[in-house]
């Protein structure tokens, strides 16, 4: 009987090699499909902008691929786990690999190690590629496929809060004290919090303090009238360092940016729980690759056979996509509160890698 975690050094070769190839193959597969879906979407918005052509269309591609294979690299280990047990059970190598002393853990050991190897490389691609392509195509998309200047900081739809008074404005230009607001909605509300003015203006300022409001037009609530002025302050305890902390990306940082961001948040007593969930999440979420060969394991054991096989591709296959929907719910719920962020991040890995733990135990005896 053998003690070793890992079969023999060849046997440990030839199925890394061939989950290998069949996770490249499934996502080669799905990234190509998903990208022309996408195309087909999306083509249209991008070539109606003047200027704009096949160059633009393959600058898109370039931006969405990283972003697709990020998404869809657990995926494809899960069906590429699949693919990969459901054969070697029709030739009956796992029947081979079971007669010769070998226990499900020891099958499954170079599939997990590859996994393993393939979630670090993830959260490197992640790191290095994902979040800049992400960065990239949502400041071209909030441009509306236009020519964004180099490093603009352009932002649009932004959103404050100034005690009970809310402030937005349609972008956001510079940062600190040269900061520039378009398309400026200011909206006065009572402390129980009815809205009881509004005043759009053109563009605002930091003045220090407060922002000057310029080509102003007002509307009170309560006596339903309209008038102009040519600016007012508002927003006094609205500081541009509030300003800069106001939009943070956790999909457009890299790990440790956004560390350093979620510090900053918290140094000015703003909520943090979106963001400590996402920085978890960006540790959980390419390890989940590794828990796919786990997951997928019911489909190798049991003889081919039975008629079954079939029957615990598909029970794998639901354990697998059922990780996702609870991981993505999880994620959801610790984004606003319901969950602790480390728990939101981390409690459907450690839930799931005990299910598929004990199947395959289960399936073992």
């Amino acid at each position: 009987m053998q003690l070793d975690f890992f079969p023999s050094r060849r046997l440990t070769l030839y199925l890394a090699k061939i989950f290998i190839a069949r996770i490249l193959a499934m996502l080669a597969v799905l990234v190509l499909v998903l990208m022309a879906l996408d195309l087909l979407s999306n083509s249209g918005k991008i070539l109606e902008v003047p200027g704009n052509g096949q160059s633009e269309l393959l600058r898109y591609g370039a931006l969405r691929v990283p972003q697709l294979i990020a998404r869809f690299l657990p995926y494809s280990v899960l069906l590429a786990t699949l693919i990969s047990l459901v054969t070697l059970n029709q030739n009956s190598e796992v029947v081979a690999m079971k007669a010769a002393g070998l226990s499900a853990h020891q099958v499954l050991a170079p599939l997990l190690l590859t996994a393993l190897v393939v979630s670090v490389l993830s959260f490197g691609f992640n790191e290095r590629v994902v979040t800049r392509a992400t960065a990239t195509l949502k400041a071209w998309e909030a441009n509306d496929f236009g020519k964004v200047p180099q490093d603009s900081g352009v932002r649009t739809n932004v959103y404050f809060t100034d005690g009970a008074n809310v402030l937005t404005a349609s972008t956001l230009t510079g940062k600190g004290d040269t900061a520039l607001m378009e398309g400026v909605t200011f909206y006065r509300r009572s402390p129980e919090g009815m809205i009881v003015e509004q005043i759009d203006a053109a563009s605002a300022r930091f003045v220090n303090p407060g922002w000057r409001l310029d080509g102003i037009t007002r509307f009170d609530v309560q006596s339903a009238e309209t008038s102009t002025a040519s600016s007012m302050v508002v927003g006094q305890n609205l500081t541009p360092a509030q300003i800069d902390l106001a939009k943070v990306d956790p999909d457009a940082l890299a790990f440790w940016d956004l560390s350093s961001s979620i510090d900053a948040y918290e140094a000015a007593g703003r909520r943090t729980a979106e963001l400590r969930a996402k920085w978890w999440h960006k540790l959980s979420g390419p390890l989940s690759a590794f828990l796919m060969p786990l997951l997928g394991a019911v489909a190798a054991f049991g003889l081919a056979r039975s008629g079954q096989l079939f029957v615990r591709a598909v029970i794998g296959m639901a354990m697998g996509f059922a990780y996702f929907v609870v991981d993505n719910a999880a994620l959801a719920m610790g984004s606003f509160g319901g969950y602790p962020p480390m728990l939101a991040a981390w409690a459907p890995f450690f839930l799931f890698l005990l299910i598929g733990e004990t199947v395959l135990i289960r399936t073992e005896e």
